[in-house]
């Protein structure tokens, strides 16, 4: 078997202590707020109150992809040890960063014959990605080889559903998510909308319900209709600085479920850039997504 690092973004919104963990490196991406731009990692990124903070008080924020060149940089140290690469990419539905990667691919292998450079396309987001790199890290670290972890992909990423719910329906309209009437509407009849990443990798609007509990409970839901096993999974949820709503998810999911592995983050800038303050997100293994 031989040897390989995986390798995925920081829109996985993991933990430093799970990355080191599950022995990943990590690519950041970038977010430019008050015309500086900042690396989306620990080290040099903004705490996620502070970005969330200056959310709240109109201060927007934009985000960029990952280039070809600075995968290339990033990816040739590792093959120069003489390790093969599976990256796993931020949904190519929401970013062009899983088509810079494909372009370093081809550049790499020709550098370094022999070698290989595999890049896999999540369609997931936020921690829906995360946990995607989760089971893809624990198998590695269980002993699989590069081929049974990608086997492992191919068969399980349209199994890895993302519900998420939005507290300011103004981000959505930034996006285009929404309509300027929707927002309107809906934030003046307290309206939340719940939305999905579909099989292309997309974030869609699925239904809306009025008030924030019964958006919450919408999620659960969710779960409740299409997760496979659920008391024997690994759970993840995000938020957009509202860890109390996120805690409120989880304790429903344990209640509902028998769910008792979740795991709680905030959804980094990167993403939150463009879902806003007070977004819950919620991740697990079901049927269909």
């Amino acid at each position: 078997m031989g040897n390989y690092r995986i390798v995925t973004d920081s829109t996985t919104d993991l933990t430093r202590e799970m990355t080191e963990e599950l022995e990943l490196k990590v690519i950041p991406l970038c977010y430019i707020m008050d015309g500086k731009t900042y690396r989306n990692s620990p080290d040099s990124g903004m705490k996620e109150p502070a970005f969330y903070g200056k959310l709240r008080n109109g201060i927007m924020s934009t985000t960029t992809q990952v280039n070809s060149e600075e995968f290339i940089a990033e990816f040739a140290p590792i093959l120069e040890q003489g390790e093969d690469i599976l990256y796993i990419a931020f949904s190519s539905g929401l970013s062009g960063t899983c088509q810079s990667a494909f372009v370093a691919k081809q550049e790499l292998e020709e550098r370094f014959p022999g070698r290989r450079v595999e890049v896999f396309d999540s369609l997931c987001a936020s921690m829906g990605e995360g946990l995607l790199v989760h089971y893809a890290a624990t198998m590695k670290k269980s002993g699989a080889s590069i081929d049974e972890v990608l086997k492992w992909l191919q068969e399980n990423v349209l199994k890895l559903c993302h519900w998420f719910t939005v507290d300011d329906l103004n981000h959505l309209k930034r996006g285009g998510r929404v309509s300027t009437a929707t927002a309107f509407l809906g934030t003046m009849l307290g309206i939340k909308p719940v939305l999905h990443v579909d099989n292309e990798g997309h974030l869609i609007p699925v239904s809306k319900v009025r008030g924030r509990k019964q958006s919450l409970d919408a999620l659960v839901k969710k779960m409740e209709e299409s997760a496979i096993e659920p008391a024997g999974q690994t759970v993840f949820i995000s938020h957009g600085d509202c860890l109390e709503d996120a805690e409120y998810v989880a304790e429903q999911v344990k209640a509902k479920l028998g769910v008792k592995k979740i795991s709680i983050n905030f959804i980094g800038p990167v993403i939150g850039a463009h879902s806003g303050p007070g977004t819950v997100a919620l991740f697990f293994l079901g049927k269909v997504r």
